[in-house]
């Protein structure tokens, strides 16, 4: 999966907005919470962290090129070294994934606000 691949599909989820950070990495929030950031554009090899399950984080810290992400992983988020460390179908449900742990840790008030809570 390419950098504008990651982003289209981060911002296609609901209730998600973008933000430039800490020397122009893109950042991915739901309800003003972080669920990924992608390195800067142009930035070679581009990465990519995010927030993971107990058990996905023990699984994908296993595999070549994934990482606990620097200070994040007692939060357990993984730090991809390069965007391809994953097929796209698995890198597109651990994102999914990742959105959706974020998006359930907000307040039920929150997530009625931003349309997140399901009947």
């Amino acid at each position: 999966m390419r950098q504008a691949e990651v982003e289209k599909l981060c911002l296609s989820f609901a209730a998600t907005s973008l933000v430039v950070q800490w020397g122009d990495h893109r950042v991915f929030k739901v309800g003003g919470k972080i669920f990924a950031i992608l390195s800067p554009v142009g930035q070679r090899p581009q990465t990519l962290s995010f927030k993971t399950g107990g058990d996905s984080f023990h699984i994908l810290t296993q595999l070549p090129d994934i990482k606990q992400a620097p200070y994040l992983a007692k939060s357990q988020w993984v730090y991809l070294e390069r965007l391809d460390a994953l097929p796209s179908r698995d890198l597109k449900a651990y994102l999914i994934r990742a959105h959706a742990l974020i998006a359930a840790g907000l307040s039920k008030k929150r997530r009625a606000e931003l349309g997140l809570l399901t009947a």
